[in-house]
């Protein structure tokens, strides 16, 4: 990636695109780029489809449509606001739709959903310093019948979005985000204003997440918050609660918040992966090296509790400074993307 930084807070959602087309050559290599900037332990397993010829896009907008003309709302629905609706996607000049792959443990199954949105992310980003813009779409009211069966949907398997890809004329203007220090609590000593030039100081996460959170999120909605642990915390109670092995303090919690909807909770959970993936990627920018793990203890009530955990929060990812040799790319090998084109 040319310039993380300018990337990360540059990168809009762009809703109308020209007509030019896609090149499928050039979506199936920034995915595979993508799948190769992602680092964290374990191998995740997901698989993404390609819509890029007109053909391709008819049969796509009449799945996706489907849930809306076969009910008695699309019955009221005036006949060109449906049409509308097929011509907006028909003419979106490439739809990729990704799904993280079956799992037999909860944490497995957060593992994929986690790489597939992380990737999605990079993936957008390395799009966009191609004049490329996407909008990462995941409205419920296309999971029908007709698109499951479009898609070859499995048991088990968790629909991350559709990414609809095209070359654009207008950014749109940026919206405010919220400042991570509104967010961040730390257990233990608060450095957080010492300008510490360790690469994982308190200091420097926060500078880092200042720009991390220009991750896409649906309605503005801002689902994260971050614990900072430094080593004071780990000597009171991690041994003595940590199953497995601790974290190396100081180490950060990257938490999100739990919406009653599952739909929401979905988004908001990708949301919180695209956040760290763009840390991740401004760090590896900087020469930094992080430790990226969904820890079993995670999954641990009590355990996330003595964190300072919420109700309705749940822990998405712990990240460590590391050594190059012993977390680069640790325990994870990047696959072949699969990749279906139609």
């Amino acid at each position: 990636m040319k310039d993380v930084f300018t990337t990360v807070r540059e990168r809009r959602t762009i809703r109308r695109f020209s007509a030019a087309h896609v090149e499928q050559e050039r979506i199936v290599a920034l995915l595979n780029e993508a799948a190769g900037l992602y680092e964290a332990e374990g191998t995740p397993h997901w698989r993404c489809l390609y819509f890029g010829t007109p053909e391709s896009r008819e049969e796509l907008t009449e799945s996706m449509t489907a849930k809306v003309t076969g009910s008695r709302l699309g019955k009221l629905l005036p006949a060109p606001m449906i049409e509308l609706l097929k011509k907006q996607i028909t003419g979106t000049p490439a739809h990729v739709i990704f799904i993280a792959e079956s799992a037999g443990t909860e944490r497995e199954r957060d593992e994929n959903y986690a790489a597939v949105c992380s990737i999605m992310q990079t993936f957008q980003l390395l799009g966009w310093e191609q004049g490329l813009g996407m909008l990462w779409y995941t409205d419920p009211v296309i999971l029908s019948e007709s698109f499951y069966k479009l898609i070859g949907w499995r048991e088990g398997e968790r629909f991350a979005g559709i990414l609809e890809i095209g070359y654009f004329d207008k950014v749109p203007r940026g919206r405010k985000r919220t400042p991570p220090e509104r967010s961040w609590t730390t257990i233990g000593e608060d450095s957080s204003q010492l300008a510490d030039t360790t690469p994982f100081s308190a200091y420097n996460v926060l500078r880092l997440l200042n720009e991390a959170v220009w991750a896409p999120n649906d309605g503005m909605r801002e689902p994260w918050r971050f614990i900072y642990v430094t080593g004071d915390k780990t000597e009171a109670t991690g041994k003595q609660l940590f199953s497995e092995e601790a974290p190396s303090p100081p180490f950060l919690l990257v938490v999100a918040r739990e919406e009653t909807d599952p739909h929401k909770q979905n988004e908001d959970y990708a949301a919180v992966c695209s956040l760290i993936q763009n840390f991740q990627l401004l760090a590896q920018s900087e020469g930094w090296h992080i430790r990226r793990r969904i820890p079993e203890w995670s999954y641990d009530r009590k355990q996330c509790e003595s964190f300072g955990l919420r109700p309705l929060e749940r822990i998405v990812a712990v990240l460590e400074a590391g050594e190059p040799k012993r977390y680069s790319n640790s325990g994870f090998r990047s696959p072949a993307v699969k990749i279906t084109i139609y």
